[in-house]
């Protein structure tokens, strides 16, 4: 299964990543590698906790004229 993740510079330091399709899995981490590892293992909570099903929003193309 293959899963996208938005990250994010966090203020204080370090990284924080949410996953779309998985509303309320999100996580953080003081270096990309770390976050990476948390990243795997809060997807891995998330779909193990047994939640409603994954959230498969299409995606959008949006054009702006400028």
């Amino acid at each position: 299964m293959k899963l996208k993740a938005i990250i994010h510079v966090a203020e204080e330091g370090g990284f924080w990543a949410e996953v779309p399709a998985l509303p309320g899995c999100v996580t953080q981490g003081d270096t990309r590698e770390e976050l990476e590892a948390n990243l795997q293992e809060a997807i891995v909570g998330w779909l193990s906790a047994g939640e409603a099903e994954i959230v498969s929003a299409p995606d959008e193309i949006l054009e702006l004229a400028v």
